[in-house]
């Protein structure tokens, strides 16, 4: 390798090391970093239904990204900036889904705005009460990952794409890992968390389980 191409080499990763500390601040935020796509066995064709989930889901793991990084904005706590990475990481995740099978993103590079008027009206409601307290910004977080594992499990349901079955358990694994974070927090405040969307049964466990290695955070 000549002297020039390992300086292009060394400029091309200071670039994609920039791309990604942009998206700890609000405004215009890059909505995918350099793509390392490995897809486990995907079919050779997708349906409608398919689509409509893997399109929801690229805006849900939007949604948690762009809170978290409000969240961390207004208070600093460093498990919002942490796990607002990982969302990117989901968002990419679903993102080589989407590239594999050319279905038009949805998502929109500006920050807190959703093609999905249901998310737009659950990301509006969260950053209203997540602007309340720390300890409402700490619930904000487990209600997210608690809405994320339950659309997760119902939509690998709806699917029998090995690659897209694959990709939601990873997810569904780092939610889980991301809930015992958030809920960790508020026990130690002396604060609790009901579960709204997954069962009592399932939040239990999670809860009570230990740290994951999914595959992705």
């Amino acid at each position: 390798m000549t002297i020039r191409s390992k300086l292009a080499t060394f400029i091309a990763l200071i670039i994609s090391v920039l791309l990604i500390s942009c998206t700890n601040s609000a405004g215009d935020l890059p909505v995918t970093e350099n793509q390392n796509c490995s897809l486990t066995n995907p079919s050779a064709t997708i349906n409608e239904t398919e689509i409509n989930l893997l399109k929801h889901m690229r805006e849900e793991e939007k949604l948690a990204r762009d809170v978290y990084i409000e969240l961390y904005d207004i208070y600093g706590l460093n498990i919002f900036n942490n796990i607002s990475r990982s969302e990117q990481m989901h968002m990419n995740t679903i993102l080589c889904l989407l590239e594999f099978y050319d279905i038009e993103d949805p998502a929109s590079e500006t920050h807190g705005v959703f093609e999905n008027t249901t998310l737009q009206n659950l990301y509006d409601d969260l950053i209203i009460q997540g602007n309340i307290s720390l300890t409402e910004a700490l619930k904000v977080g487990a209600t997210i990952e608690d809405v994320d594992i339950y659309d997760l499990i119902e939509f690998a349901e709806d699917t029998e794409n090995p690659a897209i079955i694959s990709i939601f358990d990873n997810l569904t694994c780092g939610s889980r890992n991301h809930m015992r974070a958030f809920i960790s927090r508020l026990t130690n405040s002396g604060e609790t968390y009901t579960p709204q969307f997954i069962t009592e049964v399932l939040y239990n466990i999670i809860i009570n389980g230990g740290h994951e290695s999914c595959g992705i955070n």
